[in-house]
């Protein structure tokens, strides 16, 4: 029910557009999330947005990625620049709703390489 888009190959130091749009009506969200995983290691999360519009970023991208979100389209938006070989992985988007619903995307590959 999630479609997530904007993945690529990018060279170190470039930027991308990743979006997460829902293909259907889902009530109630109260939190968007951008997760990933790269090759042999544990998903993490990297950003989230809550409904009171505040945000939580990992450490290892403050200041490079930031979340933000369309509520008309149900759609959520990473913004990532500067980025770094270690950025690589595959990125997944999550909703969360206030019902307890959990909504994943079916992950959007970045590489990071020269």
């Amino acid at each position: 029910q999630l479609q997530a888009s904007g993945g690529g190959l990018v060279q170190p130091g470039g930027s991308l557009r990743l979006s997460c749009a829902a293909s259907g009506s889902i009530a109630s969200i109260n939190y968007m999330a951008w997760y990933r995983q790269a090759p042999g290691k544990q998903r993490e999360l990297v950003a989230g947005l809550d409904s009171g519009e505040r945000t939580n970023y990992a450490d290892s991208v403050k200041g490079r990625f930031t979340i933000s979100r369309d509520n008309a389209k149900n759609t959520v938006y990473l913004q990532v620049n500067d980025l770094k070989p270690e950025d690589t992985a595959v990125y997944y988007c999550k909703f969360s709703t206030r019902y307890g619903y959990i909504y994943w995307g079916q992950g959007t590959l970045v590489t990071v390489s020269s």
